[in-house]
């Protein structure tokens, strides 16, 4: 098979040790660097409520003071949700050589595919998850030979979820460009408009002999506009909080969003792409389902033009294509 998958070795560790391109740093280690006892509360958004004032003035505040959230009320029926996060586990949980039919192309420049590794990492270390990187809008951008055929109704409930994401999308947008004193649609506009994609990443972490050691993936800032991510019921995403790692409150059906790096770009500077990271856990397997909301490749995306001037509001990031943005981030050149 070539690549050897966290899944693989995790079926086949039977004792309590991992291998040691998964044990991280002492700085790193989950087990040394986690608050204990305390599960942190990012703002919660009721997304329905008619206060739209209120509503943009929370939204605001989450996306500067903290740069994560949750919404709830998003009209994304419960249904929809548990039909994406079946059949997600269900490709995971099919014969390694069926899943190895969707593998990236390691001479690929395109991140779609099923795979483990995504991103140098200093010293060679590893983090303990598999995933499938996939495009589920708009449909100009879709290559279907990376979505499983099996589960059969693999297609129909991701298909489903695009649609009723877009709703939110658009929601989200709006009060993220009017918090700027900017018009509703500025911000999607200078993301792409219609040409936005919608990039799905299923993660699978599954059950790590050694939680306290090891990280299923390490502290980032996602590179996207906005990621909105839908995880299962096992305790897994931490935020990092003046300094220190939390465990996130997990809320059934929520979603989570966070700022990415070009909204944080946009902006200049005004909202925060949120530095977190993922736990593992000793007895069950974690999934999550985070939609990342990315430019087209070769958009350029700076400061937003109503945002700076030569006076008091200096450009504080370079513009530059997408594209150049994701190489320099994954190959950890400067930007």
């Amino acid at each position: 098979m070539g690549v050897e998958r966290v899944q693989d070795i995790a079926t086949s560790t039977f004792m309590d040790t991992i291998p040691a391109e998964f044990i991280r740093s002492e700085n790193e280690q989950p087990g040394i660097t986690t608050v204990p006892g305390t599960v942190l509360e990012c703002p919660t958004i009721d997304f329905s409520d008619p206060d739209e004032e209120k509503l943009l003035a929370q939204i605001f505040a989450a996306s500067t003071g903290w740069g994560m959230y949750q919404i709830v009320n998003h009209d994304i029926s419960n249904e929809a949700i548990a039909k994406l996060q079946a059949v997600g586990k269900e490709f995971f949980e099919l014969p390694q050589e069926e899943k190895e039919v969707y593998a990236k192309d390691p001479n690929s420049k395109s991140v779609e595919g099923y795979g483990t590794f995504l991103q140098k990492e200093l010293e060679g270390k590893k983090g303990w998850v598999d995933h499938l990187f996939h495009r589920i809008w708009p449909p100009s951008a879709i290559n279907y030979r990376f979505w499983p055929k099996n589960p059969a109704s693999y297609r129909e409930a991701n298909e489903d979820y695009a649609k009723n994401l877009h709703k939110v999308v658009e929601k989200l947008f709006k009060f993220l460009s009017l918090g700027l004193g900017l018009e509703a649609q500025d911000l999607k506009k200078a993301v792409g408009g219609d040409d936005l994609v919608y990039l799905l990443k299923i993660n699978y972490y599954p059950p790590c002999p050694r939680p306290d050691l090891a990280l299923g993936v390490v502290a980032h800032t996602d590179m996207s506009a906005l990621t909105i991510l839908v995880p299962n019921n096992v305790q897994g995403l931490q935020a990092c909080r003046d300094g220190q790692w939390y465990d996130v409150k997990y809320i059934p059906n929520a979603l989570v969003i966070h700022i990415g790096d070009q909204m944080e770009i946009m902006s200049n500077g005004k909202y925060k792409a949120v530095l977190h990271r993922t736990t593992v856990s000793k007895d069950e397997t974690r999934i999550s389902w985070p939609v990342f909301l990315e430019p087209p490749q070769d958009l350029e995306i700076g400061p937003h033009p109503k945002l700076v001037n030569d006076k008091e509001n200096l450009p504080k990031y370079k513009t530059k294509k997408y594209c150049e943005y994701v190489y320099n981030k994954l190959n950890k050149i400067p930007q």
